[in-house]
């Protein structure tokens, strides 16, 4: 059903994001699909790293200690926003277009008083994207 399946990942919030990373590699095993962690930074340094390559390095270890627990093979891509608070969905649904994802599996949290005002990053994709996508909380 699913042979692609696309990860957004926040390093910054990397043990918030574990329940989407389970359910990614579950379906990973039941589908056969390849799994690939998504990351989006800035060429400016932030709290995760300081510069893309820092970035696209951390995201690779991470994903080997995610394949190693999960006993499925992470690969990863990383794209570059010259304004993260501006286009950080863009940037993702040209990514997850980029690797030919065909399902998107993304971590949120349980919607507050200020998301009836403002979307989440995954309400977002999800309504501006054509692929399927799972939001996990």
């Amino acid at each position: 059903m699913f042979k692609t399946i696309a990860v957004p990942f926040d390093l910054a919030h990397a043990d918030k994001q574990i329940r989407a990373i389970d359910t990614a590699a579950d379906l990973a095993k039941l589908y056969g699909a390849s799994l690939t962690l998504v990351g989006v930074t800035s060429n400016m340094p932030g709290s995760s790293a300081h510069n893309p390559k820092e970035f696209a390095d951390k995201l690779v270890e991470y994903a080997k200690t995610q394949s190693a627990r999960t006993g499925v093979t992470f690969e990863t891509h990383s794209s570059v926003s010259h304004d993260i608070a501006i286009d950080l969905e863009k940037k993702l649904n040209e990514a997850v277009h980029e690797i030919g994802a065909d399902l998107v599996v993304m971590a949120s949290h349980v919607p507050g008083f200020r998301d009836y005002l403002f979307r989440s990053h995954a309400s977002n994709l999800a309504t501006h994207t054509d692929l399927s996508v799972m939001i996990v909380r």
